[in-house]
């Protein structure tokens, strides 16, 4: 591991923001393989890298506490994975809130922004690349 004061090839961090908007649990395993094996190449170099996922529309599910389909993975990522967070669409949970009577629960520590596509806009625009898997 590189200490803080020493020499850096990257004076930032890489910053990958990963799109999941449907509800497929291969795409939701998809977005996890692709954060573990951007996380773990970075590393490997000595390499910081920043790692962010926003889910909106049916890839939601991945983050709601009562039915993401890779919730145990998920919340390892949560645990020891501390460079890559993730982000829910505040536009999606209201819409579901008002289908179901209920806001879902979602999984302990996601965050979540009114807008997941706007939020997506704003990283591309600070130079962070989108991918959607």
């Amino acid at each position: 591991m590189a200490s803080p004061a020493g020499p850096s090839r990257a004076a930032e961090p890489h910053r990958l923001a990963l799109q999941i908007s449907d509800d497929d649990p291969v795409k939701m395993r998809a977005v996890l393989d692709v954060a573990a094996n951007v996380s773990r190449h970075y590393s490997g170099q000595g390499e910081d890298v920043e790692i962010v996922v926003v889910a909106f529309n049916g890839g939601l599910d991945m983050l709601l506490d009562d039915r993401s389909p890779v919730k145990e993975r998920l919340m390892n990522f949560l645990k020891s994975m501390p460079n890559v967070s993730f982000i829910a669409c505040g536009n999606t949970l209201e819409t579901l809130a008002v289908k179901e009577g209920r806001r879902p629960p979602l999984i302990d520590g996601i965050s979540v922004t009114q807008v997941g596509v706007a939020t997506l806009l704003d990283l591309a625009e600070k130079n962070w690349t989108i991918v959607r898997p």
